[in-house]
């Protein structure tokens, strides 16, 4: 969706929040979208490790189960 927007459409974009929100609280705006962001991407971060995690640890106590059966 936002790959079909182009320069022009940022550039209009960006006019209309300017004309909404005027220049002083356009910055202040802009920080907080991007520690949004920023928190956003850490906590899918951990999320993914935690889940690798969790699946190494299955296959983990799965091999061990096998192998005790084996034996």
């Amino acid at each position: 969706m936002l790959q079909n927007i182009g320069i022009p459409g940022l550039i209009i974009i960006l006019v209309i929040a300017l004309i909404i929100f005027g220049p002083s609280k356009l910055p202040e705006m802009g920080r907080a979208f991007g520690t949004t962001l920023k928190e956003f991407k850490k906590s899918t971060q951990d999320l993914m490790s935690d889940d690798k995690q969790e699946h190494k640890d299955q296959n983990t106590s799965t091999e061990q189960k096998e192998n005790q059966s084996a034996n």
